[in-house]
């Protein structure tokens, strides 16, 4: 009986060791098969330049309710956390280049893509579903309801796993990855601006019923709401 005990439990503990070098505890955790949506290809240049839209970056609150498109959904992420270098490098810089940031969006309203939760994958610019249906309701109720989060077509959540930078930087590196996530939120309300579409960036939330509502996974923090839609 041991020897059958221990051939189950030998390819149990292979499938460990032999994880991708590199891979992240929450990649590591994440279900082995995971339903993905490929996003457009993001597009490298507009009509917008970067002084059009620092000028433009104001917090919009009021939204219209029209849809967003998919492309549009797909450029944002690209601007917050999108790979620009074939090392692996994003749009946003990273001490030590550890990327302790998570992104996720709450679609409610996007032509192409169905109401749920998704995380976004830098590496191949793929959405992972984490859960379906409009959760954009529950959201605005960890974030003392504040209607620009329902009013939005999606919402997007930057969430941070500190131990990727701390472990290496130690208390250090929690100003590290607070900074690093202004970085990422700024570069998507400039995104919004050339898109044509409005934001605000949200602190105000409880961070236990994000976690809940967003089915954060243990080791990750949010630290940014951020709705986005048409303006009104």
């Amino acid at each position: 009986m041991n020897r059958k005990i221990g051939i189950v439990i030998l390819p149990l503990l292979a499938g460990v060791l032999l994880l991708p070098a590199g891979c992240s505890k929450t990649e590591a955790s994440s279900p082995v098969v995971e339903s993905m949506i490929a996003l457009p290809e993001p597009v490298h240049d507009s009509d917008t330049s970067v002084e059009e839209a620092l000028l433009g970056r104001r917090s919009v609150r009021s939204f219209s309710g029209k849809a967003m498109t998919l492309a549009q959904l797909g450029q944002l992420l690209w601007a917050g956390q999108g790979i620009t270098d074939p090392s692996g490098k994003r749009t946003a810089p990273s001490a030590g280049a550890l990327y302790p940031l998570e992104l996720y969006t709450v679609v409610g309203n996007v032509e192409g893509i169905a109401p749920g939760v998704y995380r976004y994958v830098p590496k191949t610019h793929e959405l992972a579903k984490v859960l379906d249906g409009d959760s954009r309701k529950a959201l605005s109720q960890a974030a003392l309801n504040q209607p620009s989060i329902t009013q939005g077509a999606l919402d997007i959540v930057i969430a941070a796993v500190y131990e990727r930078v701390t472990d290496k930087y130690g208390e250090r590196g929690t100003k590290y990855v607070h900074m690093e996530a202004g970085h990422a939120a700024q570069n998507i309300c400039l995104e919004t601006v050339a898109l044509k579409l409005g934001t605000v960036t949200i602190g105000a939330f409880e961070d236990d019923r994000v976690k809940q509502g967003v089915e954060l996974p243990s080791d990750e923090q949010p630290l940014y709401l951020i709705p986005v839609g048409h303006p009104r």
